[in-house]
């Protein structure tokens, strides 16, 4: 790995996104590479929540690499589109909780890697935004369908038209990020977080994962009958024998997984 710093510590992964120099911008070679650490940590069951962040103090992802894209063709720009879409939905889709650690410029590429997170923690200095038509493109690794899912239509349009960047008390406001913490707390607080969820049933959290994200791709009768489903089959699972058992026995539940 040239561009990703990837670490194991027990049932949390960490990735981080290694070009500081570059400001952490998206090439096609980071973006191959997240995709061989993604399929690592699907295949990983031992793994249960992962935070990925951005090296050095200015960015987390400051957006995709301008210098690869200033000479692609519309062949090779879709190519790469796509390219950054299916690496993001392979993150957004994993069965493990995935954080952002925001610590800094989430540009472009950078805020809809982060909105393909399951939440984002964002430092006080963190910057988010969608400048992409300042250059004369449009978002292309899935903003314009993600970034209106979380914050509403109204004003996800109104941050791509104007190519508007943001700080991470906007970004708070309009629901963008879940948490801000000072730069030096970040991580910790992210790691705790991280730490919470691994507590709770493992099979439980990764089922409520696959009912929000499906849900919400669903019409409102089918995601109940989807949810329905779920429920049902955590019932078949080592957690919900624990968990009700150890509620039961006024006790701290041991979750062992599925």
């Amino acid at each position: 790995m040239d561009n990703i710093v990837f670490q194991v510590d027990g049932h949390l992964a960490e990735i981080t996104i290694n070009r500081p120099k570059a400001l952490n911008a998206l090439n096609s070679a980071t973006l191959k590479e997240l995709q061989v650490v993604i399929e690592e940590i699907a295949n990983n069951s031992e793994i249960r929540v992962v935070i990925l962040t951005g090296s050095g103090k200015k960015a987390f992802v400051a957006g995709a690499d301008i210098t690869e894209m200033k000479e692609m063709n519309a062949i090779e720009a879709r190519a790469f589109g796509r390219l950054g879409q299916k690496v993001f939905s392979s993150l957004e889709n994993l069965p493990q909780v995935v954080i952002a650690a925001v610590n800094g410029f989430a540009l472009g590429g950078g805020c809809e890697l982060s909105m393909a997170c399951d939440m984002r923690l964002a430092s006080t200095k963190a910057k988010f935004g969608q400048p992409e038509v300042g250059l004369g493109i449009t978002p292309g690794f899935a903003g314009t369908q993600r970034l209106p899912r979380l914050v509403g239509k109204g004003r996800a349009k109104e941050l791509i038209y104007t190519a508007d960047v943001i700080d991470a008390q906007e970004a708070y406001r309009i629901g963008l990020v879940n948490k801000i913490y000072e730069p030096e707390e970040l991580l910790d607080k992210a790691r705790e977080l991280a730490h919470k969820i691994i507590s709770k049933g493992p099979c439980a959290v990764s089922l409520a994962k696959s009912a929000i994200n499906n849900g919400l791709n669903m019409d409102t009768e089918s995601a109940f009958n989807y949810e329905a489903e779920i429920f049902g089959l955590c019932f078949a699972t080592k957690d919900q024998k624990e968990g009700m058992a150890a509620f039961v026995d006024k006790r701290k539940a041991d979750f062992k997984g599925c």
